[in-house]
């Protein structure tokens, strides 16, 4: 069973209007789609998804709610393209649920999961070329560690690259959590659990996760009508860095005018939004009994000004 995390916090914070247009770039199996969806009479609801599979179970739970959604077979990175062909240059809001759905983990064919065997795959988007088997067995020992510290923040990154190196070619994700255990001390393996962060790395690298999202945010701040919301949901902090960053670079006076006086500074160098929250909210205490996956998630809000 898929869980959506922080779902009533997130529908909320998007202050979503019946005749409103909203964009659910994360969508998944539908969680937060549907009561979106469930809220609009005239508005429309453009879901975006890489997974195939995501977008057929998704179509037939939105169909029985109501028509006025549109599925979008995309990463979310070309958002402003892809509405664009539907005359969409404007929205009310749009929502981001940046971790990836409990059949993705569970299903072992698709090799996300470091607790079931399975090839080393990873791919949100069936199609696209690199697979955590590329990255595994064809990336050179430099850019192994390079991934490691960055998208895993792995101490034993050089140990566990040169491992990787020597015990090629490595096939399935259980040989390459055997591999990880052989590389760092016993002790830490078990307390630790650096094969979440190598497979975390690992997962980041293949869908180009960061470099996406680092792009899509200006975008998505660039489409909302005033008063128009964005909900992000972050699971690492990672992720929670560059949308805090983001955020706080759109809501602040530009540095070239902090000097001015409020009806001398051109609206362009404005802050384009505000925040909603300061402080990220997190799941309740109710969401966590029910689903540890929240623990780590965070909600981020801001407001089109």
């Amino acid at each position: 069973m898929h869980y959506s995390v922080m779902l009533n916090e997130s529908i909320d914070g998007l202050n979503i209007k019946s005749d409103g247009i909203y964009v659910d770039c994360t969508l998944g199996y539908g969680g937060h789609s549907k009561e979106i969806l469930k809220k609009l009479k005239t508005g429309h609801l453009y879901g975006f998804d890489q997974d195939k599979e995501a977008l057929i179970y998704s179509n037939n739970l939105l169909s029985s709610i109501n028509s006025n959604y549109t599925l979008i077979h995309d990463n979310f990175v070309n958002l402003k393209e892809e509405l664009k062909k539907y005359n969409i240059t404007k929205v009310d809001g749009i929502l981001f649920d940046l971790g990836f759905s409990s059949p993705q983990i569970d299903n072992p064919n698709r090799g996300f999961s470091f607790m079931k065997d399975a090839k080393l795959d990873m791919r949100m988007n069936q199609d696209s070329d690199l697979t955590a088997y590329d990255v595994v067995n064809k990336y050179s020992e430099d850019k192994l560690i390079n991934i490691f510290y960055k998208y895993g923040e792995e101490k034993y990154s050089k140990l566990i690259a040169k491992n990787i190196i020597k015990n090629r070619p490595i096939n399935t994700t259980l040989e390459l959590v055997s591999v990880i255990k052989s590389s760092v001390p016993y002790k830490y393996f078990n307390e630790h659990h650096p094969e979440r962060e190598i497979f975390q790395a690992i997962r980041i690298e293949v869908n180009q996760e960061l470099n996406v999202l680092e792009s899509v945010l200006p975008d998505a701040i660039d489409l909302l009508n005033n008063g128009g919301r964005i909900c992000v949901i972050t699971f690492h902090s990672l992720e929670d860095r560059i949308v805090k960053q983001t955020f706080k670079e759109y809501s602040s006076v530009n540095s070239l005018v902090s000097g001015l006086r409020d009806e001398e500074i051109p609206d362009y160098l404005r802050p384009k939004i505000k925040l909603v929250n300061k402080h990220p909210y997190t799941a309740s205490d109710k969401e966590l009994k029910e689903n540890s996956r929240s623990k780590s998630a965070k909600l981020r809000i801001v407001e089109r000004i």
